[in-house]
């Protein structure tokens, strides 16, 4: 029976320390083991959770990302993106042009990454029955991304 004794200490030593790890309060051992395995899932479902938020948050520097600041005449309108974007452009000159928005200048480069910065102005800027604001802009534009989204079969 000697023998038996320090495996068994040995054990119960193991027993307290995964215990104390996953913060068990349990006092017998099956409870303890249920405790050590419940700790395991909820380990496994912070994993996940925090692999779909890395997903995502990487996604989002690749989706195009949409400011539009109002200027006295027009809106000053920039779109960038961390990667190419072959028929973006045209995506958006169109949403320009659904606004009934003139593009009065404009920069863009698409070779590796893509940015677009352009300076529209409205025809009928003081009629107010067509007025429209920066926030218009950007979700007519956020909108034509999507749509090019979509149509590419990009995520």
């Amino acid at each position: 029976m000697d023998s038996r004794e320090p495996k068994r200490d040995s054990l119960h030593d193991k027993l307290q320390l995964l215990r104390s790890i996953t913060n068990s309060h349990a006092i017998n051992d099956t409870s303890i083991v249920v405790d050590a395995s419940n700790y395991i899932t909820e380990l496994k479902q912070k994993v996940e959770r925090l692999n779909k938020d890395v997903a995502s948050s990487s996604n989002q520097h690749l989706w195009p990302q949409v400011t539009v600041e109002t200027l006295e005449k027009g809106f000053l309108v920039n779109v960038c993106s961390a990667k190419s974007c072959s028929g973006l452009l045209v995506s958006i000159l169109e949403a320009f042009e659904e606004l009934g928005l003139n593009v009065l200048e404009a920069r863009v480069s698409c070779k590796d990454s893509f940015h677009l910065q352009a300076f529209g102005g409205g025809e009928n800027e003081e009629d107010e029955e067509n007025y429209i604001n920066a926030q218009m802009v950007k979700q007519a534009i956020s909108d034509a991304i999507k749509n090019w989204n979509g149509s590419n079969g990009q995520d």
